[in-house]
This record gives C-alpha cells, sequence and structure tokens, in this order.
C-alpha cells in the first residue's frame, strides 16, 4: 500500500493557480496598451535582422499556426520603424513621344508627384490660350503675309525672265494641263501643227534648238521655284517656332528651371516642347466637318492628353516608408494593370493615363505583407512576385495577352525600379512546401521568423497579457477585467497547451474567450468582467459544442458502453482515449481484453488484424513483446499466444499512449491476478518498462471522471498517469476538488512495476541475482506460467512427433 501513497499526486499539482500578486493592478482600466508582442523572442529576433538587412533576397517569411498575431506583431513593428525612415520617392507616368507605345516613368521626390501634375496642367492651359492669340495676331499676319509676298515676288521675278528670253526668241511661256511648257509664236499666237511642218529643216532645226534651250531653263526656275518653296516653308515654320515659343516660353521655361536637378524630366520637357512647337496648329479653333444629310459627324478637338501626368505613387514626407498589407494579392493587385476604354464598335483603346499601381508600386521604398497561401493560390501572382525580385523591378505587363487568340495593341510601360521589403506569412507547412519544392525560394526569402504557439510563463509574460487583455477591451468597447478574469484566462491559456509552465500564444482563441466573458457580464449587468463569468464563458463555449461527449456519455450511463468503476477482473482494465470533433475535444474510457492461451503466435493486436490500427499503435503492441522477452524470456523461449483488443471500438486507433494499458492487460491475464477496475491507465512505455508521458492527459482524467461519477465515486476511484506529465496537469477545478475530497486519486508512475502494484495491489517483485522472482509477487506468476505454457506446448510437440513418426514407419498399420 506504500506504493499507492507514494505515487499519488498532491492536490497542488493537479492544476497550476495564477498568483494575483504577479499583478499590481484591480482592473484593466488601471493599466496601458500592449507595445509589443508575447514571448515570441525568437520571432522578434529574426525579424530584426530581415529587415535590417538591405542586400537584395532577404525577405521574410513570418511561420506559425493561425491566431498567434503574426500579423498584428509584424504591423506594430513595420508601423513604429516606418516612421523613422525617410520616404521614397513619387513615380509617375509621362508620354513618350519618341516611342509612344512605352510611357515614361519618372521619379520624383516625395509630395512632388501631384505637383508636377499640376504644373502640366498649368502649362496646357497657359498655351491653349496663348498660342490661338500668337497665331491670330496682326504681327504674326503680316510677318507671314510678307514671307509669301517675298516668295511670290521672287517666283514672279524668274519667270518673267524667263518669258522675256522666250519672247525674243520667239516663243511663250504657256500654262497647260500637264504644267507649264515653251511653244513657239508666230505673230503672236502659236505655230499649228501644219505651219510648223511647212517650214524648211533648217528653221525646224533652229526652232527646237531654242525651244530645248529655253525647256531647260524652265526646269531651271522650276527648281528654284521648289527651293524658294522649301525655303519659304522654313521660314513660315520658324516664325511659328519663334512664335510658340514666344507664347509657350514663359510658361515652359519656369518649369525647366524647376525640375533641372533631375535631367530625365527636363529631356521630357524637352520633348513636350518640341511637340508643342510641332503640332501648333492644333491649338487653333478647328473647323466643323463636313456635314452628309442625314448623318450628323460629331465635332471632334485635338487631344492633348499626352501632356498631362499620370502621378502612379504619391508619398509624403510626414508618414516615412509606406507599409503596404496587400489581403488579396492577386496579379493586378500586386504588379498594377492597364485599363481600357470601350470606343465605338466595341474597340478597347488604353493610355499611359490608364496605368494603375499595384501594392508593389504603393510599397516601393518600403514594406509589403501578403498572406503566402493567397499568393500561391493566384495565378501568375507567385511567378511574377519572383520574378521582381529577381529583376529589382516592377514591371506592368498584360499577362493574358499570350493566351489570346488574337494580339491586341497594349502599352509596354517602362519598369520602375523596386527597392521594398517582403513578408509573407504563412503556415509552417507552407514553408517547408517552398523550401524543398520551390527551387528559388532559398534565394529570395533568407528569413524565417518562427512564431511559437506556447510561450514560458514568466512574470513579464503575465503582465504581457493583462496588458492584451486591457488593449483588447478598449479597442474593441468590451467591459474591463479584474485581476481575477486576468488569472482564470491565463489558467485557461495554460490549460489550451496542457503545460503548467507555459502558456498559449493564440491569442485569436483568447480575444474570442475575452468578447465572450465581457458579454455575460453585458447580460447580467454588472460593470465589471470577474473570475465566475471569465469560467461561464468557458462552460457556455464548451455547452454549445459538447453534445456528441454528451451522447457518448449516455451510452455508459445506461450501460450501451461497457465500462465497471468497480470489482476487479483478470486481463481487463480500462484504458483512456481522446475524441476532437472540429472545436471541442474530450476523452472517454474504452475497455481493453487481454486472452492469453497455448500457442507459438504471440500477441494479436485485432485492430491490426482488421486494419483499424495505425502503425504508431502497432508499434506500440510490438514494443510488448520487447519487455516480455527481457524480462522472462532469459532462460526459455517465450511460448504462448494472446489476443487483445479494444472492446466496443468501431473507428481506427492510433497513438501509443495505450502500450503500458494494454501491458498491464496481459501481465493480469498472465499471471491470474484480477486488475482494479475503477482505475484506467494512460501512458506509453518502452521495451525497458519505463512508462514515457502522452498528450491530451487532462481530457482523459475528466472523461473517466464523468464516467465514475455517473456511476458513483467510491473513494477508491482514479487515474495512473506518467510520472513526466504531472507538468501537463490543468484539471477542472471540479476533478480537483473530487482529489481532496479524497473522492477521486491520480496517481503517475515512472515504470510499469508500480503500476501493476496499484491495479492489483500485490508487489511487482524484483529479480533476484539467480534470475528468480521472489515467491508472491506479479512476476513470480507470470514467469510460472510462462514456465507451465512452454512445458506444456513441448509435451504436445513431442507427442504430436511421435505420432508422426510413428505413420511414417508403419504406414499399413494406420491405413488399416
Amino acid at each position: 500500500m506504500a506504493v499507492i501513497d507514494d505515487c499519488k499526486v498532491p492536490v497542488e499539482k493537479l492544476k497550476w493557480r495564477c498568483d494575483l500578486s504577479v499583478f499590481s493592478f484591480k482592473t484593466t482600466e488601471e493599466i496601458g496598451n500592449l507595445e509589443t508582442s508575447i514571448g515570441q523572442a525568437r520571432a522578434l529576433t529574426s525579424i530584426g535582422f530581415g529587415l535590417g538587412m538591405e542586400q537584395n533576397g532577404f525577405n521574410l517569411y513570418l511561420a506559425g499556426e493561425a491566431g498567434i498575431g503574426k500579423t498584428a506583431t509584424i504591423g506594430h513593428i513595420l508601423k513604429k520603424r516606418a516612421k523613422t525612415e525617410p520616404p521614397p520617392c513619387d513615380w509617375c507616368y509621362v508620354y513618350n513621344f519618341a516611342f509612344p507605345d512605352s510611357p515614361m516613368a519618372l521619379p520624383l521626390p516625395a509630395g512632388k508627384g501631384a505637383e508636377l501634375a499640376e504644373d502640366m496642367k498649368d502649362l496646357l492651359a497657359g498655351v491653349r490660350v496663348n498660342i490661338p492669340k500668337v497665331l491670330e495676331s496682326k504681327e504674326y499676319e503680316s510677318n507671314k503675309v510678307a514671307l509669301i509676298e517675298q516668295f511670290q515676288e521672287r517666283t514672279g521675278e524668274l519667270f518673267a525672265d524667263l518669258e522675256k528670253q522666250a519672247g525674243e526668241q520667239g516663243f511663250a511661256l504657256q500654262r497647260t494641263v500637264s504644267g507649264l511648257v515653251i511653244v513657239p509664236q508666230k505673230e503672236g499666237r502659236n505655230f499649228t501643227q501644219e505651219e510648223y511642218e511647212e517650214l524648211d529643216k533648217d528653221e525646224r532645226d533652229r526652232m527646237d534648238g531654242i525651244g530645248k534651250e529655253l525647256t531647260t531653263q524652265l526646269n531651271d526656275v522650276l527648281r528654284q521655284v521648289r527651293d524658294n518653296e522649301k525655303s519659304m516653308r522654313d521660314a513660315l515654320a520658324q516664325l511659328d517656332r519663334e512664335l510658340g515659343l514666344s507664347a509657350i516660353g514663359h510658361h515652359l521655361n519656369p518649369l525647366k528651371e524647376k525640375y533641372q536637378s533631375s535631367p530625365k524630366i527636363s529631356c521630357y520637357l524637352e520633348s513636350v516642347q518640341e511637340d508643342l512647337l510641332e503640332n501648333l496648329e492644333d491649338f487653333k479653333p478647328q473647323p466643323p466637318p463636313p456635314q452628309i444629310p442625314g448623318i450628323k459627324i460629331p465635332h471632334q478637338e485635338p487631344s492633348f492628353e499626352r501632356y498631362e501626368v499620370n502621378v502612379l505613387v504619391q508619398n509624403s514626407d510626414d508618414n516615412g516608408a509606406p507599409v503596404i498589407f496587400e489581403t488579396n494579392p492577386t496579379y493586378n493587385n500586386l504588379f498594377g494593370r492597364m485599363e481600357s476604354v470601350m470606343q465605338m464598335g466595341g474597340v478597347a483603346t488604353t493610355s499611359f493615363m490608364l496605368i494603375k499601381p499595384g501594392a508593389l508600386h504603393r510599397a516601393n521604398g518600403g514594406y509589403l505583407v501578403v498572406d503566402a497561401r493567397e499568393v500561391l493560390l493566384n495565378p501568375f501572382a507567385w511567378e511574377s512576385l519572383k520574378r521582381c525580385i529577381r529583376n529589382a523591378e516592377i514591371k506592368i505587363e498584360d499577362v493574358l495577352e499570350q493566351y489570346r487568340f488574337m494580339t491586341f495593341v497594349t502599352l509596354k510601360p517602362e519598369p520602375i525600379p523596386l527597392q521594398a521589403k517582403i513578408i509573407m506569412i504563412g503556415s509552417l507547412w507552407i514553408y517547408y512546401l517552398l523550401y524543398y519544392l520551390e527551387p528559388e525560394y532559398r534565394k529570395f526569402f533568407k528569413v524565417k521568423a518562427d512564431f511559437d504557439s506556447r510561450v514560458p510563463r514568466t512574470p513579464e509574460v503575465l503582465n504581457d497579457y493583462a496588458l492584451f487583455v486591457a488593449t483588447h477591451c478598449r479597442n474593441e468597447n468590451l467591459l474591463p477585467f479584474d485581476a481575477g478574469a486576468v488569472a482564470e484566462l491565463l489558467e485557461f491559456s495554460s490549460r489550451v497547451v496542457e503545460d503548467q509552465e507555459r502558456l498559449s500564444s493564440q491569442l485569436m482563441d483568447l480575444s474570442d474567450l475575452i468578447r465572450e466573458a465581457s458579454y455575460w457580464a453585458a447580460d447580467a449587468k454588472v460593470p465589471l468582467v470577474t473570475r465566475d463569468l471569465v469560467k461561464k464563458a468557458i462552460s457556455e463555449k464548451v455547452y454549445r459544442s459538447n453534445m456528441m461527449e454528451q451522447r457518448i456519455q449516455e451510452f455508459f450511463d445506461d450501460g450501451t458502453i461497457l465500462c465497471d468503476t468497480t470489482g476487479a477482473v483478470v486481463g481487463q482494465i480500462n484504458g483512456l482515449s481522446v475524441i476532437t470533433l472540429g472545436d471541442h475535444t474530450f476523452g472517454r474510457p474504452s475497455r481493453v481484453t487481454t486472452r492469453v492461451y497455448l500457442g507459438r503466435a504471440g500477441m494479436v493486436n485485432i485492430e491490426r488484424e482488421v486494419k483499424l490500427s495505425g502503425p504508431i499503435h502497432d508499434k506500440g503492441v510490438l514494443i510488448l513483446s520487447g519487455f516480455l522477452g527481457g524480462r522472462f524470456a532469459q532462460d526459455k523461449p517465450l511460448s504462448f499466444s494472446a489476443s487483445i483488443c479494444f472492446e466496443q471500438s468501431y473507428q481506427g486507433v492510433e497513438g501509443d499512449s495505450a502500450s503500458s494499458t494494454e501491458l498491464y492487460s496481459l501481465l493480469s491475464s498472465l499471471s491470474g491476478v484480477p486488475v482494479k477496475q475503477g482505475i484506467a491507465v494512460t501512458g506509453s512505455v518502452n521495451q525497458h518498462g519505463d512508462v514515457q508521458p502522452i498528450g491530451g492527459v487532462n481530457y482523459k482524467i475528466e472523461g473517466f471522471f464523468a464516467v465514475c461519477k455517473a456511476k458513483g465515486l467510491t473513494g477508491e476511484q482514479g487515474v495512473i498517469i506518467p510520472k513526466l506529465n504531472e507538468r501537463n496537469l490543468m484539471l477542472s477545478d471540479e476533478v480537483v476538488q473530487a482529489v481532496a475530497e479524497g473522492k477521486f486519486h491520480i496517481w503517475s508512475v515512472k515504470h510499469v512495476d508500480e503500476g501493476i502494484e496499484l491495479l492489483t495491489g500485490m508487489p511487482a517483485g524484483v529479480a533476484g541475482p539467480d534470475g528468480a522472482f521472489p515467491p508472491g509477487c506479479i512476476n513470480f506468476l507470470i514467469n510460472e506460467r510462462l514456465k507451465t505454457m512452454v512445458e506444456n506446448l513441448k509435451r504436445f510437440v513431442t507427442s504430436a512427433d511421435k505420432d508422426k513418426q510413428r505413420i511414417e514407419d508403419n504406414p499399413t498399420a494406420e491405413k488399416s
């Protein structure tokens, strides 16, 4: 009986109680807000390193379970860090006068993009007024008329000289349908064909020679006229240019001076000036188009959109570096797009003014945060993101262009240099998937920040949790919590991770519990959330989800599921299992039975034979053979057969937490000593008989307690757990109270010998120097039983061999 007392777990170890003395407040209204994450030192160190590395490829992946505050943590860090960094430049797209299909990207200091756009609007407004005024001025008209008259006078002089020479030689210059020609004259009129043919040959040859010479002179005159026309056009163009410069100079020159520090903008303004001067006619009032009866043709003014500025990204000096959270990382949302406008006839057109930015444009010079799963799910997003990081530029493209049957005319905007820190948030599963299956992932995301789902329970962490509660209550206008309510939340957090030394960092679940507790406080019309209200929120949450648990409990109550909680039975024991159904987890006992008989099959796992057990459970059963062989087969072979079964189990069985249970049942069956049915067992075992820790210990204990409570607590019932699971105990108040009153017990063991003594009330026994066990112990009974089985099997085999030999020696006698 000493083992029963020595292995009992003290009541104070059944649950960690939060000491209210660690808190310096009475209610959360008295404390401030949480300024950092809770207990994520490793992740914060990794984030600080990744954000500090400026080289390409040192982007971050934040890995961890959902709901542990990855997004909130990085958001807080980036918000604080971005304020201390200089704002990046603005980016604008402008018309490319040299290559209209490739709009130019112009960088400007933060806040200057909109200023350039406004300056260009003012420039356009000014020249649209001044150019028509200059072109319609008297000075322009007089200069233009003077140039034209000068050309006409020079042209008239050339033709007059030619006509004079032709007249002196009996020829005249005449205009025909085919142009100017030289024709011979007779008495003031042209020669007829008959008159020309009547001339003698010498006269005709003389006239032909003169005609050819005059025709050559006519061609020279026409060439001089064409040169004069070109000179006149050049002079008129120079006149227009000079007048245009006078009209736009006082608008454009200040802009050139203002943006002279940017060579690219200066070059762009020069291109604007040249285009304005080349298209002065567009600024004149346009005559209405000719109208066709019955058809109204709209009057279209020339488009001056090419002089506008598309401010793609605009930053502010006051906001620091941009921090962009893209919740829907589609291709267009990440890399931008080119919108189209439907024209008459259904033809889609676009222009540089319809280029729209993506999240990468807005985050350029700062930080972009995206969800890893969303990036991988959206077509083209991941491959294009890698390309942007590799080339360090953002390129806006029509991603569907290669998949169309027809090619559409589109734009090819100039790429924008990329200098941003990209942060992906996702699960560990996605991280390892990318790490091993994506060849370039390790080149572009070199920094991993691991967020732990469990954090150490230190006084600093406890106070951080209190600050979190206070912050959450303020942000969502919830009722404040007193210190006891915060302590209950922390105890619940410790129960979630089943560890008295750690707390859960699943802040999403904790936030939900805070909201629910505030709701019940408001429902009770009290101004403060107390410990009891937090307990009520927890119990109500369980009640909403535990219908299946109650249904199974009813089967135990009415005897549908067999489970004895009193008495003792040979080869029968109550094991413990855990069932998880979505958001609810609970434990339930499972009867394990073992039958031992003569044979050589060894241990037969019925679940394995019918394919209802998993590989880990099969491993646990096979370990039992190692334990039995090491303890009882040193002087003899193991010659027995045993069948092990989970009774009334109609689903799969997995895990090795029942291996000690099966071993106890087997030892009971081999020794013939009954096992107390009021004690349930959990724990895995190794080949040396050491009991190893398992998971779900609290649910298992509470599940068996519920069955014992329903059948009646006797004060002798309880659960045997591994010694190493003591730190995982965070039992419900009801179980703790029952243990304190002596109605229920929790024992912890290190070795199966301790467990079998608790279950049978007999000592396990230790082998002496000669390998023999002392009489009256469990191991002695098992050893004697195994010896008997070996001898019986040997006699049976010997008798069978003799019969076989006799038949072989006298086959005719057997036939007769």
